[in-house]
């Protein structure tokens, strides 16, 4: 198993016009679409080590959701729905067609709420610390609680994810179990000198859907972890120890209740597992996307 985890992103960028504003992307290989869809606060950039995996079977291509990344940043509300309504016009200008999705963290539920209001368009699920769930407040430790009330509080998260930039400074490089390099950790901080530039990153955790709110969320989330128990697509889940979406109490849970599913260990690991386990993660995506490629 490789343990070198590159810095480089040995990509050729690429925009593309959605809705007056230019969208980052990465399209490297042929065959059917294996899309990456980060999430907050990080872009494009995250996948960078998992990517090369992929484009001997299958077209790679990484997104930056509109205001992360190298992707412009208009004057608009962000939030779950505007950020959709960018990646559902992105998906359909290329023309995507028998997309596998890779998803993590909001990444997780912008692309399960494609592929559940748009199921004959999905191959296959890949998914990582992702929001398969609306969590059960009254099972939240004290910590948790306190910690989701600042981030959907509109002047705590302005206040924290805004002026003090505290998602890229301190909450990204803690959702990680090794130690950021500081070419990481500036190729992260670089989509967001200023405080505007940071609206994507304080406005996002606003829209966690807890105890049924905000209603736009909770019920897109409702609907796909219903559909996510039913449908036979192609899944796999990487978990790992501790883990904080996917903790490693919850594994079986999904194991059980997720059909035709296979789940990967990637070993030790917080939130932003794509730089702990980038290798195991790319190694057994290749294996698992060329079975299902083959059946």
């Amino acid at each position: 198993m490789r343990n070198d985890i590159s810095s480089e992103f040995p990509f050729e960028s690429k925009y593309l016009d959605i809705k007056g504003s230019k969208i980052h992307y990465v399209d490297e290989g042929k065959g059917d679409p294996v899309l990456f869809i980060h999430g907050n606060p990080t872009s494009s950039y995250i996948w960078r080590n998992i990517i090369p995996y992929v484009t001997e079977n299958a077209r790679a291509i990484a997104v930056d959701l509109i205001g992360f990344g190298k992707s412009d940043k208009p004057d608009i509300d962000y939030g779950f729905r505007a950020t959709y309504q960018y990646l559902e016009a992105f998906i359909e200008k290329l023309d995507l067609k028998n997309i596998t999705i890779v998803v993590q963290d909001w990444g997780s539920g912008l692309g399960f709420h494609y592929a559940n209001t748009h199921r004959n368009n999905i191959k296959g699920i890949a998914f990582m610390e992702a929001m398969y769930e609306q969590k059960d407040w009254n099972k939240l430790t004290f910590s948790l609680k306190m910690a989701f009330r600042l981030i959907r509080s509109k002047f705590f998260s302005w206040l924290m994810l805004g002026v003090g930039n505290q998602f890229v400074r301190k909450m990204l490089p803690d959702g990680v179990h090794r130690k950021l390099t500081a070419e990481e950790m500036e190729a992260y901080a670089a989509p967001f000198r200023t405080l505007k530039s940071r609206k994507p990153s304080y406005v996002f955790p606003r829209d966690v859907p807890l105890r049924g709110r905000p209603l736009h969320t909770a019920k897109a989330v409702d609907n796909y972890n219903r559909w996510l128990q039913e449908t036979e697509i192609p899944k796999i889940c990487f978990y790992a120890s501790p883990g904080m979406l996917i903790p490693i109490n919850e594994v079986p849970w999904i194991k059980e209740n997720f059909p035709n599913i296979t789940m990967v260990d990637i070993g030790k690991g917080i939130h932003f597992v794509q730089e702990d386990n980038p290798h195991t993660i790319g190694s057994e995506l290749k294996k698992w996307y060329i079975e299902i490629s083959d059946n």
